[in-house]
């Protein structure tokens, strides 16, 4: 079968690694996705040299396909990044002038769909017929396995959970343009911006944490105002899973993304207490794939879009 190539486009870092016939990563490699500038050129180039630098110069002769986890909104059916809210790209042709560089097929899929692919070949979801996969990163996201199948959309973008409607209270403004979404709250972008108008809200002293990482640290130090802030934080985490449960009704969801990796412990359990229990509660875990679920993803992409989990390519035509 041949090894493949699999990348993961995000906001703030992507990664590319090389995968054998038996799904083990070979070499992988990260790097600062770019940040200043819209021109396409710029993104593909990046795109380019990740690839070419995990392949050390050059593609490995069995190499069969590139597979593309790319942070949404996409269009999957012509191979194009839209307007994803934290990148400046629109409207960016990815899946051609990358096959065309490399002679081989390029297959992209939005990154939770990745994610959720990734966890059901390789992770929690083996064996699963209806979980979702969330994702608390940069962004927020989920991908959904329902009754062994993934859903996808007509574009490819189904289950933008980040843009779920949580909150009327602080009334925040999305990187989408739009208010009271999930992702403008509690995703890491947006976690200082809250937190600054959780203090004016309250009349308390804002003392300017420049990263989600700085509230977190003054969480676990004892910081009494960062404590009922995270209060108010879990409230609307669990006003987001508990719309999930309802929308999708999963028996497993797992849980991913740096900011819930890195803070499980201040986070998962809130979350589990406040959710709603109209439904009956599904298993709630966090990833055990160190963050590589939509490499793997991409990987099972890059050999075919028909998988054990759905025929992407009726899908796309």
């Amino acid at each position: 079968m041949g090894c493949v190539i699999a990348v993961d486009l995000g906001a703030t870092n992507s990664r590319a690694a090389v995968l054998d016939q038996n799904g083990r990563m070979a070499k992988k490699v990260e790097a600062k996705t770019p940040a200043g500038g819209a021109d396409p050129a710029i993104l593909t180039g990046f795109l380019s040299g990740l690839i070419t630098r995990v392949c050390g110069g050059t593609l490995p002769d069995d190499s069969t396909g590139i597979g593309l986890s790319a942070a949404g909104p996409v269009d999957i059916r012509q191979g194009i990044l839209l307007n994803p809210p934290n990148m400046p790209f629109r409207d960016v042709s990815l899946t051609g002038p990358l096959s065309e560089e490399f002679g081989i097929p390029v297959r992209m899929v939005n990154d939770c769909h990745a994610g959720i692919l990734g966890e059901a070949y390789y992770g929690a979801a083996k064996g699963r017929r209806d979980a979702v996969y969330i994702t608390l990163s940069t962004g927020i996201g989920a991908g959904v396995l329902a009754n062994g199948r993934i859903l996808l959309g007509r574009d490819g973008n189904a289950a933008e959970v980040g843009h779920f409607h949580v909150d009327d209270t602080y009334d925040l403004t999305c990187g989408c343009g739009h208010s009271g979404h999930w992702e403008g709250y509690a995703s890491g972008k947006y976690l200082p911006w809250f937190f600054a108008q959780w203090c004016h809200y309250h009349g308390r002293p804002h003392w300017g944490p420049d990263t989600a990482e700085d509230i977190f640290h003054s969480a676990r130090e004892g910081d009494d105002d960062v404590l009922r802030f995270l209060g108010d934080l879990s409230r609307i985490n669990a006003r987001a899973v508990s719309d999930v449960i309802v929308a999708y009704d999963p028996e497993l969801i797992i849980f991913d993304g740096s900011v819930m990796r890195s803070n499980a412990d201040l986070l998962l359990g809130p979350i589990i207490d406040a959710v709603d229990r109209y439904l009956r509660l599904p298993e709630m875990v966090m990833t055990g794939l160190a963050g590589d679920a939509p490499l793997l993803g991409a990987s099972v992409i890059a050999r075919g879009y028909d998988t054990g989990y759905g025929d992407f390519e009726s899908m796309i035509g």
